[in-house]
C-alpha cells in the first residue's frame, strides 16, 4: 500500500494522506471518462456564466424568479468546481494524493453547496406560489430585501448544518488504509477506513440531511400542492396551463436532484455488490445538475431565450464595429 504514516508511538499510526484511487472497477480504463466529465464541466461553467450576464444586462429579466436563478448558477459553478478540477487531475496526471485537511475541506465544500442548492430550490418554489395563489401581494412580498436575506439564511444555514459532518470525520483515527475506492472525498466513503466507530458520522449525516434537504423537499412539495389546488380553482383551462408551465423547468430540476439523492443513499445504505453505481452516481450528481439546470431553463424560459438572443445581438454589434475600418 502506498500509504503515507506517520506514528505517533511504535504501535499506533495516523495517515497523513489519502490516495483517491477513482472509480472503483474501472482503474485501468476509467481515464477514458475524462472527455466527457471535462466537456460537462467546460459546459456547466460556460452556460451558467451566459446565464449570469443574460440576467444581468437584460432589464426585462429583473425579476425575482430570475435573481433565484443566478444565485443557482453561482451556487451550480461552485459546486462543480469543488469536484471536477481534482477528478482531472486524476485522470489525467495520476494526482491521486490529497491531504486531510485538503480531504474534509471538499467534504465540507460538497454538503455545503448540495445544500445551498436544495435551499434555492425551496425559494423557488416559494417564488412560484406566491406569483400564482397570491398574484396582487407578489411585488410587496418577493422583494429584492426578501432575495437577499433569503440567500443570506441559506449560505448561513448551509454553512452551520455542513459543519458538523467533517468536523466528526477529522476527529475519527485513521490508522491502517488510506485508499478511497472514490473520486472525490465523500463523508462515508472516508469514514469507512477508520479504525474506530464510524456511526457517530453516519447518524450525523443522516440527521442533518433530514434537517436541511429533508425539510426543504417537504416544503417543496407542500408549495405545490397549494399551486395545484390553486391552479384547479381557475376558470380557464389557458390560465390554468400558463401558470402550470412557469413551474415546468423548476418542476423537473426538483425531480431530478432530489432523485438522485435519494438513489445514492439507499445504494450506500444497501452496500451494494457493485460499489461503483453510488460512486459514479456520486460524481454525476454534482456535475450533471450545474450543466442541465442552464439547458432547462433555456430551453422552456420564452424570456430567458430571448435575453440570450439579445446578449449574442449586442455582442456581434461590437464585434462588427470594431472590425469596421475607420474613415
Amino acid at each position: 500500500m502506498s500509504a503515507s504514516l506517520k506514528g505517533s508511538n511504535s504501535s499506533k499510526f495516523q495517515v497523513s494522506e489519502f490516495i483517491l484511487m477513482g472509480l472503483p472497477g474501472i482503474h485501468s480504463w476509467q481515464h477514458w471518462l475524462s472527455l466527457p466529465l471535462a466537456l460537462l464541466y467546460l459546459s456547466a461553467i460556460g452556460a451558467n456564466i451566459l446565464i449570469l450576464v443574460t440576467i444581468c444586462q437584460d432589464p426585462a429579466l429583473q425579476q425575482p424568479m430570475y435573481s433565484f436563478l443566478g444565485i443557482l448558477s453561482v451556487v451550480d459553478m461552485g459546486l462543480a468546481t469543488t469536484i471536477m478540477p481534482k477528478i482531472l487531475a486524476i485522470f489525467w496526471f495520476d494526482a491521486k494524493v490529497i491531504s486531510l485537511p485538503e480531504c474534509f475541506a471538499q467534504i465540507y465544500a460538497i454538503h455545503c453547496f448540495v445544500g445551498m442548492e436544495s435551499g434555492i430550490f425551496l425559494c423557488m418554489a416559494f417564488d412560484r406560489y406566491i406569483a400564482i395563489c397570491r398574484p396582487l401581494h407578489y411585488p410587496s412580498i418577493v422583494t429584492k430585501a426578501l432575495i437577499l436575506r433569503a440567500t443570506v439564511f441559506m449560505v448561513l444555514r448551509n454553512g452551520f448544518l455542513s459543519l458538523p459532518v467533517p468536523v466528526l470525520a477529522a476527529q475519527r483515527n485513521y490508522c491502517s488504509r488510506n485508499e478511497i475506492e472514490h473520486c472525490l472525498c465523500s463523508n462515508l466513503g472516508v469514514t469507512s477506513l477508520a479504525c474506530d466507530d464510524r456511526r457517530p458520522n453516519s447518524i450525523c449525516q443522516l440527521v442533518l440531511a433530514w434537517l436541511g434537504m429533508g425539510s426543504d423537499l417537504g416544503l417543496i412539495i407542500l408549495s405545490y400542492i397549494l399551486i395545484l389546488c390553486s391552479v384547479l380553482k381557475l376558470n380557464s383551462a389557458e390560465a390554468a396551463s400558463k401558470a402550470l408551465s412557469t413551474c415546468s423547468s423548476h418542476l423537473i430540476l426538483i425531480l431530478f436532484f432530489y432523485t438522485v439523492v435519494v438513489v445514492i443513499s439507499a445504494t450506500h445504505l444497501a452496500e451494494t455488490k457493485a460499489p461503483l453505481v453510488p460512486v459514479l452516481l456520486n460524481v454525476l450528481h454534482n456535475i450533471i445538475p450545474p450543466s442541465l439546470n442552464p439547458m432547462v431553463y433555456a430551453l422552456r424560459t420564452k424570456e430567458l431565450r430571448a435575453g440570450f438572443q439579445k446578449v449574442f445581438c449586442l455582442s456581434l454589434e461590437k464585434k462588427t464595429r470594431h472590425q469596421r475600418p475607420s474613415p
